[in-house]
């Protein structure tokens, strides 16, 4: 099932708390940006979150985006934007910023 138009604009509309959001379709879904860093996504009409460190303390139900992918996260749509900033705030911070490792070891070999 394809995640619609509609519950990706409300999706947005609940992480508005956050500046530089991007969402992206892919096949019939969405994947959602955070400062140009991958974070999650929307898949079949829910907002999913990467799994990491930091968002473990959400104590989030874990679901499958699509059939032989890892497990993410769930926010549920009851969650405050708020909430929904802090979650998005942790995954951010523990995924790895490819941009920053090139520029760390281009600096680095000079």
């Amino acid at each position: 099932m394809a995640t619609s138009k509609e519950y990706k604009d409300l999706c947005l509309e609940r992480l508005s708390l956050l500046d530089n959001i991007r969402a992206r379709a892919m096949m019939g879904e969405y994947l959602l940006y955070y400062n140009n860093i991958l974070f999650g996504g929307i898949y079949d009409e829910r907002l999913l979150v990467k799994k990491t460190k930091g968002n473990e303390k959400y104590n989030l139900k874990e679901a499958i985006p699509y059939k032989n992918a890892k497990p993410m996260y769930f926010v549920e749509d009851g969650e405050s934007k708020e909430q929904i900033k802090s979650i998005i705030i942790d995954t951010y911070r523990d995924l790895p910023n490819k941009k920053r490792r090139k520029i760390a070891n281009f600096t680095k070999s000079k």
